[in-house]
């Protein structure tokens, strides 16, 4: 089971790297003005994760199966994946400025070839993996300096802590759950993660999206500086790192309701 908890704890930091640095795409399409093909190319980042997602429940359900089978508890191997949230958020948050330049290099090039499989093909190449290496950058605390963060809304940065909390343990405590219901309900409480990640969803679309879409149209627009755009990430990132800290905290309480629903 040791292996297959090893497994899981990477496919859970790729997710949380690669979201984290998601974020940070704002930053290229306000600054290059190429916000059509900063998306189009970050899809194939989003593709890579939202796959590893898919491998993600799997093999929760084999901790889970293995603990039910053993007659153990498995909440701190759960509580390891959820750590392992964390570091992937705070490796992406070092690697955001490295993420930067080769983004903005990607970009020029995706408009060169037209091509996104081309480009990946490109980037595989030994002399390119060296180049990108030698790009890396090491963040440094100027970048947070002189910010206007009072401009972004403290409302934002709470939802988003608390969505982060939600779509960390969803799964999870789903999953979890099955260990604290009769028999014949462990079924119906696993099926739960998608009601519970759908709610994280409608927050994230009402409340999240359209403000970060406003405060980025209008820097793009040169009613805002780039400098906001640049605050709403950085406070963004912040948030999430502290929605997968929540999530430790959330997430025994979310596997126990959903156990009330199925009588446990």
């Amino acid at each position: 089971m040791e292996t297959i908890l090893l497994e899981l704890m990477i496919l859970t930091l790729i997710i949380h790297l690669i979201d984290t640095l998601s974020y940070s795409v704002r930053l290229n399409s306000v600054k290059s003005g190429q916000f059509a093909l900063s998306v189009s190319l970050f899809n194939l980042f989003v593709l890579v994760s939202r796959t590893a997602n898919m491998f993600q429940a799997p093999l929760i359900g084999w901790i889970i199966g293995e603990s039910l089978a053993a007659g153990i508890d498995p909440i701190d191997d759960i509580r390891r994946v959820i750590f392992a949230a964390t570091i992937g958020t705070l490796l992406g948050i070092l690697l955001i400025p490295t993420f930067l330049r080769l983004f903005e290099v990607a970009v020029k090039r995706l408009e060169t070839t037209g091509s996104v499989p081309l480009l990946v093909i490109e980037a595989l190449q030994i002399s390119n993996v060296k180049r990108m290496l030698k790009r890396a950058t090491r963040p440094n605390k100027t970048m947070l300096e002189r910010l206007r963060y009072r401009e972004i809304p403290k409302r934002l940065l709470i939802i988003n802590s608390l969505v982060t909390g939600i779509y960390t343990v969803g799964v999870l405590a789903a999953n979890y759950s099955a260990l604290l219901v009769a028999e014949q309900y462990r079924i119906a409480a696993v099926g739960s993660s998608g009601m519970i990640n759908g709610l994280a969803t409608i927050l994230l679309t009402l409340f999240i999206d359209p403000k970060s879409a406003v405060i980025t149209d209008q820097a793009l627009r040169g009613d805002r500086p780039y400098g906001d755009v640049k605050a709403l990430v950085i406070l963004l990132i912040a948030a999430k790192l502290i929605g997968t800290l929540l999530g430790q905290a959330i997430f025994f309480p979310a596997a126990k309701i959903i156990a009330s629903f199925y009588g446990g």
